[in-house]
């Protein structure tokens, strides 16, 4: 039974490598025991070195980093308890399945035996015992993959961290790698720090999405919330399933404002969290994609649709279980809604087609 805790805390962590500007600015985040946190945002917003400096491969410039509750600045990693698999996996060509999997257990001075004992559960965990004694380049790309998550878990560490682990894979066996990598988490237990550019990875293997940008963090917290409530524009764009609109405040109502956008009609919106809001004001708003409905004109909004934005079809793109239909309803901007295969079917659109994107007044939301 593991008895150190791996929950992690980043306490005002800065990294900078030149002295004058932070790569890394002012993080403060807590994760807990056991979570699986991926760290999201575009190249060079800070997450990679956030995962080297937990790994103690970097140490920041300013903060502190605890891990089971020790500050674990200048710290060497084997003495962190971390353990980290790479992108390219580094697996020794000249060794076997096994044998790279017990090498870190064989530096540490493990008797043979044991090490040998250990490495036959770890392959039966990552379902790998038929390939015990293959050599790497032999196997395939997931199964390679398998193996570098054994050789980083067989020194059963209180924390692993994945950078950027399925971007070499495709589709569909970054797929299958997910719900192997979660499978192993929870059978693990301990905490996985995975640091991806990729939204639907993030939100389906997450317990803890991190959303980054320029070395800060701009939301945390679980996959749904973030995705359906997004603090602001750059959460709601980054994550995708969002038309982000803006315009200026014509009223102020008890439970709802109503903006005038740049383009022809008004939207009304929840006040939500947003109480102080006054006639004026410009702000964003997002809808969700999937929440924007299209109605031909001169046909009747359903009951509880306040909003109706009069749009051109610019483009359709099948999509298998929904169509993706782009909009110029949003000046110089992309709007999309995502209409059911069945019902979009059922009255097809052209390019070119006059149409009403409508949506529940409830479903649009206020942003930061």
């Amino acid at each position: 039974m593991r008895i150190e805790r791996g929950d992690i805390e980043l306490a005002g962590v800065c990294k900078s490598f030149d002295g004058a500007t932070n790569v890394v600015d002012g993080v403060n985040l807590r994760i807990a025991d056991g979570a699986y946190c991926c760290f999201l945002g575009p190249s060079g917003c800070g997450k990679t070195t956030i995962l080297r400096m937990i790994a103690g491969h970097e140490d920041p410039s300013v903060g502190e980093i605890l891990i089971g509750g020790q500050n674990v600045v200048g710290l060497v990693p084997a003495a962190r308890r971390t353990a980290m698999m790479f992108q390219s996996y580094a697996l020794f060509p000249h060794l076997s399945v096994r044998d790279n999997v017990t090498f870190a257990l064989r530096v540490r001075g493990v008797s043979k035996a044991d090490r040998l004992r250990a490495a036959d559960a770890m392959l039966e965990k990552v379902r790998l015992t038929q390939f015990a004694d293959r050599l790497p380049a032999q196997l395939s790309g997931g199964q390679q993959q398998r193996v570098a998550l054994a050789r980083a878990a067989i020194t059963e560490p209180r924390v692993l961290l994945l950078d950027e682990p399925l971007s070499a894979l495709d589709e569909q066996l970054r797929v299958q790698m997910r719900q192997e990598l979660r499978r192993m988490q929870r059978e693990l237990g301990i905490t996985f720090i995975h640091v991806t550019h990729t939204q639907l990875e993030a939100i389906a293997l997450a317990d803890l999405v991190v959303v980054m940008e320029q070395g800060r963090i701009k939301q945390a917290g679980p996959p749904r919330e973030v995705y359906a409530t997004p603090n602001d524009r750059y959460v709601a764009e980054f994550l995708g399933g969002q038309n982000v609109l803006h315009g200026r405040i014509k009223k102020v109502n008890g439970a709802s404002f109503v903006i005038v956008p740049p383009m022809q009609g008004s939207i009304e919106v929840p006040l939500g969290a947003r109480a102080r809001l006054s006639v004026g004001d410009r702000i964003d708003i997002a809808v969700r994609r999937d929440d924007v409905e299209l109605i031909r004109p001169g046909r009747e909004l359903p009951p509880g649709y306040a909003s109706a934005l009069p749009s051109r079809v610019l483009a359709i793109e099948y999509q298998g279980n929904f169509v993706k239909v782009m909009l110029d309803t949003v000046p110089d901007d992309e709007f999309v809604a995502y209409v059911p295969e069945r019902v979009f079917f059922a009255d097809p659109l052209n390019v070119g087609d006059m149409v009403l994107a409508t949506w529940v007044a409830d479903r649009a939301r206020a942003l930061a």
